[in-house]
């Protein structure tokens, strides 16, 4: 379905994707997927997460669509699926609602191609808008893989389809899931595909590695943060259109904050838009974060509660250092009077796995910006 902007009462946008009015900027990295997809060349779309990267995917389905309106357009997110059988409910509820968007008739034909698929319609819990679900029996699942892939191949449709988080695949307990997978998407002409990730090794060991399956099947675009120069003008745009402003050096500061992540930028910048016509001070800026992280609070208490003290102990320095080379370094134990390396090599895995630490080009920072500014504030002595 093409999506068209709406007027919105606050532009700045930070979750899903409302059409190309509110979408800033990805003009090199949208030409370069189009032409990828329609050319027949599947794509690995690899970027640290809250960069923009599924905004990026929805924007370039939404412009192949706006191109060909024959195309089949479908994006599948897997990251909270934990096997086989996850994943294949996880798409064919994307086919599903994308048929349904389709037409009502379409849809029809699906369900009656897959006979074995029992779709529910429920009502979401907070918008209230309908969503669906598909489920079949366990046993059926490798056939029901075959059959999506098959239904893909004589649709006699151009399909595009995006897997986003693609390396939660490589988790499956499902022996060899990534070779069955490459050996159907290799043989269907008509479907090109955007595997998209934000584990950045597991997503270059997949496709990097001449033992995988998806080795070099792929082309691979690896997603930095937005030009700050652009950012400001599409920021300003908007502040502008209600004659209001935000000043240069204020915009800088707040890019600089977060390294020009979009969902932090967004989040912050959706804030003041509400409640500022002229952003003039990063004063109101820092008020802007600290309401952000204030209303954020008892998530993040909640979640230090899930950790052990070694762990806790090892995030709070990690954040209160800032980026840290070498955490198993003498001088940083001793600093943060952390225990011995041994043990901190093992809170260290426990909180890259639960993602509250990643490994950047400067070392090892807490994932979530708005948790590490929020633990340098409540652990800061």
């Amino acid at each position: 379905m093409i999506k068209k902007s709406k007027k919105l009462q606050n532009p700045f946008v930070y979750e899903g994707y409302e059409g190309p009015d509110y979408f800033c900027d990805r003009t090199v990295e949208t030409e370069k997927l189009i032409a990828n997809l329609t050319n027949g060349r599947n794509t690995t779309l690899i970027s640290p997460r809250k960069i923009g990267k599924t905004g990026l995917i929805h924007h370039t389905l939404n412009q192949i669509k706006q191109q060909n309106k024959d195309a089949v357009c479908i994006y599948a997110d897997i990251f909270h699926t934990h096997n086989l059988h996850d994943f294949i409910q996880a798409l064919g509820r994307a086919i599903v609602e994308e048929k349904l968007l389709d037409s009502r008739g379409a849809l029809d034909k699906v369900l009656r191609f897959f006979s074995l698929w029992r779709p529910t319609v429920s009502l979401d819990p907070v918008t209230g808008a309908p969503t669906i679900s598909v489920t079949f029996e366990r046993s059926d699942t490798e056939y029901t893989l075959k059959s999506i892939f098959e239904y893909l191949k004589n649709s006699g449709r151009e399909v595009f389809i995006a897997i986003d988080e693609f390396q939660t695949i490589a988790d499956y307990p499902e022996q060899g899931t990534e070779a069955l997978l490459r050996s159907y998407i290799q043989f269907i002409h008509n479907a090109h595909f955007v595997f998209s990730g934000s584990k950045l090794h597991l997503m270059a060991e997949m496709f990097s590695s001449p033992k995988r399956p998806f080795y070099q099947s792929t082309d691979t675009i690896s997603l930095e943060p937005l030009h700050e120069e652009i950012y400001y003008d599409f920021a300003s745009r908007f502040f502008k259109a209600k004659k209001g402003s935000i000043a240069t050096d204020v915009f800088h500061q707040l890019y600089e904050q977060f390294d020009g992540y979009t969902w932090y930028m967004q989040s912050v910048l959706n804030r003041l838009y509400e409640s500022e016509m002229h952003v003039t001070d990063y004063q109101q800026v820092r008020d802007t974060i600290l309401g952000i992280i204030t209303d954020k609070s008892s998530q993040y208490e909640t979640l230090m509660n899930f950790l052990t003290s070694n762990q806790l102990q090892l995030l709070k320095a990690i954040a209160l250092e800032g980026r840290v080379a070498q955490p198993q370094a003498h001088e940083f134990l001793q600093k943060y009077e952390l225990p011995s390396a041994s043990s901190i090599r093992k809170s260290l895995d426990v909180l890259k796995e639960k993602e509250l630490v990643y490994k950047s080009q400067d070392g090892l920072m807490v994932y979530d910006r708005f948790l590490d500014l929020w633990l340098k504030r409540t652990f800061y002595r």
